[in-house]
């Protein structure tokens, strides 16, 4: 079958114009379909050659020409002057070997055994996606780029194999679909499929400010903040807060909204990054701002990591508006963030979530995975029939199981997702059915994440606490109020809190020590015996077996009457000290020591009154001659 050029007909010529995917060659759409059988029968390999004027088209040689039919090109195929071969596809095969290498604007087709007609099929059988290359404009794709979105929405998704990073809550439930409109649940496999690759937590991380939770206070809808980011008038910031707070989150919205209004976002990490990639950053910065007018922002996550010298890196930068300075720290930034680039930022304290957030966080992945949840508290679970409907869920979930999660992840996100992570992906590895619950029979296809499967992957709460940060601090200062407080309980918690964290047991033993002379003193001197003992006990046989003798000592200080009698009697003197006028009085000659001669003929001594030796009290002033009648214990300053 010969294929006429749009020329032969005028009202082809006006329709749609597309270009082959072999050849190159533009014509009507309605041509197409024809003309690629023939293409593909003199191009099997699928090698592209450009349209040449005939006088510069290469000539094959004179044995090659004895040999073998001259092989047509592709402008005289489309023009109907070529003939179909006859040699059961040996010239196909000869002309692929010999072609000349693609040029650089060809595109290279994939060899398909439909098309060649020496093979099982080669008589056009299959589909032609002449459609789907018509309405690829100049740049058609692959036959196999073409089919797969009909063959995918054919098979309603069922392989799962999407891609895993990049779903998020809304578009979880759409990821599954069913024939029929009615959603699919997703299977066993597809589940683990987006579990696995990458943490859950990245990939639940939320683009806009609408889906952060749990900072109220910080980003509220009221919030000052909040209007600015929406804005997109973006202060220089020092976000800080404990881990899994949402730090990263928030500058990862911010990114996302910066390129909305073509603003450069840049992210380091200082944990990784040295001196030269931030100028190399501040370079770029000064450029994109001098001959584009753009405005860089920067984020340096755990900022805390740069010492001083690095941190002076970014102050002039910052001062004169080259970037925009977003820095994450779960340390104070007082003690760690130099002071002058503090001044130019404005810090943004980020709370633990509370466990309701938790919650919600939870329940979103929960969502997006496709897991049913489980409610305990109903005495008949519909899911307990064995139907095996496409959309009943394979995978789910205690709502205890979620709830005792969100308690044990101690306010950090990333740690309640990845242990849910976690735990999905055991019992999906274990493959273990539900058997019997509560008399009921569940099917041997589901897979039940239980309470229990959520604490074996949390052994233990996760104890924030960092001996070398603001938290050993915030500790042991709540140590020492509740002894002071005489709350023995509360006392034993905060213990609880250091030595369970890593804390050293020496530290605390020697902080006791000072509490027995501060607030207990002389209403019970055996307090300072009793720790002193401690802290000898503790160096002697260290942890854990040392922990009773802390935790005993602690109880003791606590609930020993208080004194700090000696404590601001001696802060009175400091007082009197330090803010005294001028040089410090001598010292009464009568008080002083002669152990010579010279010293006696000088008055040393002279007057004492020895006490031991008076059968009555003896009156006699002990202070300098400026400082007589002044009581320490009854008045601050001397």
């Amino acid at each position: 079958m010969e294929v006429s050029g749009p020329e032969d007909d005028p009202l082809l010529a006006q329709l749609h114009r597309v270009q082959c995917p072999v050849c190159q060659q533009a014509m009507p759409a309605a041509h197409i379909n024809a003309h690629l059988d023939r293409c593909l029968l003199l191009h099997p390999a699928g090698l592209a050659e450009p349209a040449q004027p005939r006088a510069k088209r290469r000539r094959p040689s004179e044995s090659s020409a004895l040999k073998q039919p001259a092989t047509p090109t592709a402008a005289e195929s489309s023009e109907g002057e070529a003939e179909e071969p006859d040699d059961g596809g040996e010239s196909e095969d000869r002309e692929s070997d010999d072609a000349p290498p693609t040029p650089s604007g060809a595109r290279l087709l994939p060899d398909f055994p439909g098309a060649r007609p020496g093979s099982p099929g080669g008589k056009g059988a299959g589909p032609r996606p002449a459609a789907a290359a018509a309405a690829g404009g100049a740049s058609p794709r692959s036959w196999g780029e073409a089919e797969a979105p009909e063959e995918e929405e054919a098979a309603g998704d069922a392989d799962g194999e999407d891609d895993a990073g990049r779903w998020d809550a809304d578009a979880g439930a759409a990821a599954f679909g069913a024939p029929g409109g009615r959603p699919r649940a997703p299977a066993a496999e597809e589940v683990r499929q987006l579990l696995e690759g990458k943490p859950l937590a990245d990939t639940m991380r939320p683009d806009a400010l609408q889906d952060f939770v749990g900072q109220g206070r910080a980003v509220g809808p009221e919030t000052l903040l909040r209007s600015l980011l929406e804005a997109s008038e973006v202060p220089s910031l020092i976000l800080w807060g404990p881990p899994g707070c949402g730090k990263t989150t928030l500058a990862h919205i911010i990114a996302n909204n910066s390129k909305k209004h073509s603003i450069r976002f840049v992210t380091l990490s200082a944990t990784s990054a040295k001196t030269t990639d931030v100028r190399d950053v501040i370079k770029q910065a000064q450029n994109e701002k001098r001959f584009f007018k753009r405005k860089t922002i920067l984020f340096i996550d755990e900022i805390h990591r740069f010492n001083k010298s690095q941190q002076d890196t970014f102050l002039p930068h910052v001062e004169c508006g080259t970037i925009t300075l977003i820095g994450a720290t779960t340390e104070n930034p007082s003690f760690q963030v130099n002071a002058a680039l503090l001044s130019r930022c404005r810090v943004i304290v980020l709370e633990k979530l509370p466990v309701e957030a938790v919650v919600t966080i939870l329940m979103r992945a929960v969502n997006s995975l496709g897991i049913q949840v489980l409610d305990s508290s109903r005495p008949a679970d519909p899911l307990s029939h064995g139907g095996n409907s496409s959309s009943e869920p394979s995978v789910l979930i205690e709502d205890k199981a979620v709830d005792t999660l969100a308690h044990l992840s101690d306010g950090d996100a990333r740690a309640g997702l990845n242990g849910l992570q976690l735990a999905v992906l055991a019992r999906l590895s274990a493959r273990k059915t539900f058997g019997k619950k509560g008399g009921q029979s569940y099917p041997p296809s589901r897979v039940l994440v239980t309470e229990s499967d959520v604490k074996e992957g949390l052994q233990r709460s996760h104890l924030l606490y960092d001996r070398a940060g603001e938290e050993h601090y915030n500790c042991i200062s709540a140590l020492h109020k509740s002894m002071r407080g005489s709350d023995s309980s509360a006392a034993l918690y905060w213990l609880g809190r250091m030595l369970e964290g890593g804390e050293d047991p020496l530290y605390v033993a020697r902080r006791l020590v000072r509490f027995a002379s501060e607030d207990v003193g002389l209403a019970d001197p055996s307090a300072l015996t009793q720790a002193v003992a401690t802290y000898q006990g503790c160096h002697f046989i260290g942890m854990p077996e040392c922990e009773v003798l802390l935790a005993q000592c602690v109880v003791y200080l606590a609930r020993a009457p208080k004194s700090v009698e000696v404590y601001s009697a001696y802060n009175n003197v400091k007082a009197c000290l330090r803010g005294h006028q001028g040089p410090l009085p001598p010292v009464p000659l009568h008080l002083r020591n002669a152990p010579t001669r010279l010293m006696k003929d000088l008055g040393y001594g002279q007057g004492y009154k020895y006490n031991p030796a008076c059968s009555e009290p003896v009156e006699q002033d002990y202070l300098p001659q400026e400082l007589r009648g002044v009581d320490f214990f009854k008045q601050r300053r001397c």
